[in-house]
């Protein structure tokens, strides 16, 4: 039997406090759990390691159904042959789940967001930032109104970066027929969010004016 690598021993270290301090004391509800879930909001977030939903909105499992991918980015509404992995979790969430809340979470020092604005991916091939270019193309039109405001470096244009992709990803949201409906109904909540790494201040976006204030 191979030895385990350093990484996984942390991991299997971190496991076994889980085991003690997390599932043991809460043995009643992890068997609750087995049952199903329940969750009432679907967060959208970044893949990025320093911002996990679970540890800043400081929930319990099946409190919250998370996606996380490079920018915390939603594609729009597309029926194209194509494995849809964010527009899979969305419509699992919020038809089958039944969601009350999607909750889109942006951050600071967002990699994926300083990518797009400098366009430093662009051109490489698949397994090369490829992948990652393309994806974050979904921010092209986004990114030419702040490149034209505040050019394509420093964080003041990096942050508008970010916030313009919270925006772009609602806006998005918008064009899923189901979210369309029940958004209309009443039945469904679509919010902004984003997290201040540098601070660790969380902001709300307020979509009739556009801006960020602190929660």
């Amino acid at each position: 039997m191979n030895s385990e690598s350093p990484v996984l021993s942390d991991l299997v270290e971190g496991y076994r406090r889980f085991r003690e301090h997390g599932w043991a004391p809460e043995r009643e509800r992890w068997s609750t759990l087995k049952e199903g879930q329940q969750p009432r909001v679907m967060v959208i977030a970044c893949s990025d390691s320093r911002v996990d939903p679970s540890q800043i909105f400081d929930v319990n499992p099946g409190e919250i159904f998370v996606v996380r991918n490079v920018a915390a980015l939603v594609p729009p509404f597309e029926t194209n042959p194509g494995h849809h992995g964010v527009s899979a979790a969305l419509e699992f969430a919020v038809q089958f789940l039944r969601v009350e809340e999607v909750l889109v979470m942006g951050h600071g020092m967002c990699g994926g967001c300083q990518a797009a604005l400098t366009r430093n991916l662009h051109g490489n091939e698949p397994g090369q930032g490829g992948f990652v270019a393309d994806w974050i193309s979904l921010l092209d039109d986004a990114r030419e109104k702040v490149a034209a405001e505040l050019g394509t470096e420093g964080r003041p244009a990096e942050r508008a970066m970010e916030l313009a992709g919270v925006k772009v990803s609602l806006q998005n949201l918008r064009t899923f027929p189901c979210v369309q409906a029940k958004e209309g109904r009443g039945q469904l909540k679509l919010t902004g969010a984003y997290f201040a790494i540098s601070d660790g201040i969380l902001y709300l976006l307020d979509e009739e004016t556009g801006k960020f204030s602190a929660a």
